[in-house]
């Protein structure tokens, strides 16, 4: 097995569940050491259970202080952060006429401060030891515009906007920063979505499905696995030349 991770220290947000499990997860196999973070203490323990992630911190990404306490207890464990995965993320659907600034406040928090949050935490380690990879998950939603969820793509333009700015900041110091933006992903949480679409509208599954899928050119669902296959050559040595990109998994849409 190839193990190019193989003693760097990976912290993985919203690592309990869906992308982040699959990110943990290939992290894992390619040798690195993963911490997950969440706010859901039995999800991560699921993860470290099933060999998805070897420990866990539990903190809300939004709360500046809960994740530098995250950070000091990972580092303390396994040392200081190689590699952030800045996963964690919420979306909210609704009518702009009826997205009040709470709702605006609310996906800027949870979608960009999550990353902000995170990325302070860790930067000034990477930058002193001349070695870093930071990942955004964000989402075709910061490359394009999609109806009833003006909020959650001003939060995910915001997070490509910042990855590209920090980009330029560490270029010349050996860390990296970039995104990876999935379409509609088969996660738990578009099966959600799913549920939401039938009760709302009264369609079956596949049509349901077929209304997810349309924006993509491959008519399917990107896989998890796919996104954190992204991620993990991001994280690798022959992609040091890959800073300031937000490049989309989503067959073709992007």
């Amino acid at each position: 097995m190839m193990t190019p991770l193989k003693g760097r220290h990976a912290l993985v947000t919203g690592g309990g569940r869906g992308i982040g499990r699959a990110i943990a997860s290939s992290l894992v196999r390619a040798g690195a050491t993963v911490t997950v973070v969440g706010r859901s203490p039995a999800t991560l323990e699921h993860a470290i259970m099933h060999g998805d992630a070897h420990a866990a911190a539990v903190a809300d990404v939004t709360n500046a202080q809960a994740v530098e306490a995250a950070v000091h207890d990972a580092v303390a464990r396994y040392g200081p952060v190689d590699v952030l995965i800045a996963n964690a993320g919420a979306a909210v659907s609704m009518p702009f006429l009826k997205s009040g600034p709470e709702v605006f406040r609310q996906m800027m928090d949870v979608n960009l401060l999550g990353v902000t949050n995170m990325a302070q935490a860790v930067l000034g380690s990477m930058m002193e030891r001349g070695f870093g990879r930071i990942v955004a998950v964000a989402s075709t939603a910061g490359l394009k515009g999609y109806p009833y969820v003006s909020a959650y793509c001003a939060a995910k333009h915001a997070v490509v906007g910042f990855v590209r700015s920090l980009a330029l900041e560490t270029a010349r110091v050996g860390v990296t920063v970039n995104a990876v933006c999935p379409g509609f992903t088969d996660t738990d949480l578009v099966a959600e979505s799913l549920e939401k679409i039938m009760a709302k509208t009264g369609r079956s599954r596949d049509e349901a499905m077929a209304e997810l899928v349309k924006h993509n050119p491959q008519g399917r669902l990107i896989q998890a696995a796919e996104v954190a296959d992204a991620v993990l050559w991001l994280c690798g040595e022959g992609a040091r030349s890959v800073t300031g990109q937000a490049i989309a998994v989503a067959g073709g849409e992007i």
